[in-house]
């Protein structure tokens, strides 16, 4: 028997799935933009369309991201995949690629100035996805970005992102943060090292709602400042002079990465606030 259920009817059910969440979902489904559910409401429904919609929706209210049912998550000004390999790119991070961005547009430093023929170099450590690296290699077609992660299947879905946004000036290496250099004569030198490193505490609350995710690339030791710590103690050996060393943080963790950053002779040290007025990116200057 054919299907004779609407939208508005599917979206009036009773879920523990959040109506937003299964709007988007079922927007997917159908393959269009957030005004088509208002206009065709009363619209009946495919029974491919439904059967697609009940399976998500089932996954929805166990709790598995939807930016993982669909594959892709909208970072900056475009669309990365994602999978359970993969963080999923947030909106807060988006500050990051702001804040280095910002930095290289000041006038009144040189790390955007380049004086020799050779293209100036930025690090990305923990890349995941890639969305850091590719969003940032794209505002600066004429830099050249290496991005480093330690799993392979990250760096598979990386390279799908790279390949699929045409970032031809990034250039992907598998290892721990600065390991993947080790064999080289001389250390590469970078103007600009940024991560988002795992910096959560093992007891954090905020865990339980971050359970899909890769837990290798949430979690840190010494309450989530480990890999932090780690990265600002080697970075120096791989920044030029005045190179510029950026984080995401936790939004409680600003004074103790300024803090470190110091502790490390790092200069002109800021914190950026997210767009929830928590302080998220700290940044400072070889």
């Amino acid at each position: 028997m054919k299907n004779s259920i609407t939208i508005k009817q599917l979206l009036a059910e009773s879920s523990p799935v959040d109506r937003h969440m299964r709007q988007q979902w079922l927007l997917h489904c159908l393959n269009q933009p957030l005004g088509y559910l208002i206009s065709h409401g009363d619209d009946t429904l495919s029974d491919k369309v439904l059967a697609n919609y009940r399976a998500g929706l089932a996954q929805l209210a166990q709790d598995i991201p939807l930016a993982y049912i669909i594959g892709r998550q909208m970072f900056w000004r475009h669309e990365f995949l994602v999978n359970e390999h993969t963080l999923i790119p947030r909106p807060d991070s988006e500050r990051l690629v702001e804040t280095v961005l910002d930095v290289l547009n000041n006038p009144k430093n040189s790390l955007s100035k380049n004086h020799t023929n050779q293209p100036k170099q930025l690090l990305d450590l923990g890349t995941g996805s890639g969305c850091l690296a590719i969003s940032l290699a794209l505002e600066l077609p004429d830099w050249h970005i290496t991005a480093v992660d330690i799993s392979t299947d990250a760096l598979q879905v990386a390279q799908q992102n790279v390949t699929a946004l045409q970032a031809n000036n990034v250039t992907l290496r598998q290892g721990s943060w600065f390991v993947s250099f080790a064999a080289m004569p001389s250390p590469p030198q970078f103007e600009v090292i940024i991560s988002n490193p795992p910096y959560i505490a093992a007891d954090d609350t905020h865990l339980a709602q971050l359970h899909a995710e890769p837990l290798r690339a949430l979690v840190a030791a010494d309450n989530g400042l480990a890999d932090i710590a780690h990265i600002i103690k080697h970075s120096r050996e791989f920044l030029v002079a005045h190179g510029l060393l950026a984080f995401e943080h936790g939004y409680q963790q600003g004074g103790a990465v300024r803090k470190l950053l110091a502790e490390a002779g790092f200069d002109a040290i800021q914190t950026v606030r997210d767009y929830g007025d928590n302080e998220r990116v700290t940044f400072g200057f070889a």
